[in-house]
């Protein structure tokens, strides 16, 4: 019977994951993923790109950035891989900051 891969991941697989890139680089998912038995080679870069990557900015907004957003988001509504490196953020976190956003502004109207 196949082995069904994926899962929540580990503080063991993020650790293998990333010395891995570091040994084989960016464009070996396949052979990354290889050393990771219940992940694929799509699973591993996208694990990669949207939380481990140390190029990703993990502070809190500014206000700046979610004037920003807001704005990019109404020009392209749903475009969250176009403006994530307008904002200089992940589509994830581009995703997750406007529908935070959207909430609050809800609640404030409810408030209201």
């Amino acid at each position: 019977m196949p082995v069904v891969k994926g899962g929540v991941w580990t503080n063991i697989e993020d650790e293998i994951l990333k010395a891995s890139v570091s040994k084989y680089g960016l464009n070996q998912w396949a052979r990354v993923s290889s050393l990771l038995a219940r992940k694929t080679p799509k699973q591993c870069k996208a694990r990669w790109n949207e939380w481990l990557d140390p190029s990703i900015r993990k502070i809190e907004w500014s206000k700046d950035e979610d004037e920003k957003l807001l704005h990019l988001a109404k020009l392209m509504p749903t475009q969250w891989r176009t403006i994530a490196p307008i904002v200089g953020r992940t589509a994830n976190q581009c995703l997750e900051r406007y529908q935070k956003l959207l909430d609050e502004a809800e609640q404030k109207e409810a408030d209201a």
